[in-house]
């Protein structure tokens, strides 16, 4: 009876110690098994922490970029309409000047035509009014004494002014017409002494 017990009672303590250490086996595993998901679980919350950040990143880009872009259409739709205002002022402005220019060719045409028409009179006259003509340039000697201010000043009340002698040609011929006398010419140092310049403002050339 003592041996049927015993062997009966060692085979139930193998039978628990088996079951106690496949008990330690299973928990274990579940507790590997556990930690691999908590760590894989930790990575994942790491993973969509980081992915998070960077779509919050991607946004703040995506925003400011998107400002920049107004910002630029702005700038462009600005610089457009500038750029159209300048453009109608530049047409406005050529069809100003051509009109001027037109204008201009007008009354040079007409003043040319008054010249010729003055000159042609002149000529016309000269033998009686005692002036003379050489080349396209009519003369007058007026024999008062007068200073080269009032010389000029009263040639430029008859609408003509001294004489600028332009080639020794004309030189010549005014000498001839002068016989021998005096007479001023349009040319004088009054505005800087030693500078000779004739009435239009050109400096003498020679002597």
């Amino acid at each position: 009876g003592d041996t049927a017990w015993s062997k009966c009672y060692r085979l139930t303590a193998v039978c628990v110690v088996l079951l106690f250490v496949l008990l330690l086996t299973i928990i274990a595993v579940l507790w590997i098994k556990f930690s691999m998901l908590n760590t894989e679980n930790n990575q994942l919350q790491t993973s969509y922490n980081n992915l998070t950040i960077e779509r919050d990143q991607l946004q703040t880009s995506n925003d400011i970029l998107t400002i920049e872009r107004d910002q630029l259409q702005t700038s462009n739709d600005i610089l457009t309409i500038e750029r159209d205002q300048l453009q109608t002022s530049n047409d406005i402005l050529t069809i100003e000047r051509d009109q001027l220019q037109t204008s201009y060719n007008t009354l040079t045409n007409e003043r040319d035509q008054l010249k010729r028409e003055r000159d042609g009179y002149l000529r016309k006259h000269c033998d009686s009014w005692g002036c003379f003509s050489f080349s396209s340039s009519i003369y007058f000697i007026f024999n008062e004494k007068k200073s080269w201010d009032e010389s000029r000043e009263d040639c430029r009340n008859k609408g003509a002014d001294l004489v600028i002698i332009n080639s020794s040609e004309e030189q010549d011929f005014i000498s001839k017409q002068l016989q021998g006398g005096r007479a001023w010419i349009g040319l004088s140092d009054g505005d800087t002494e030693g500078k000779w310049k004739w009435v239009d403002g050109t400096p003498l050339t020679s002597g």
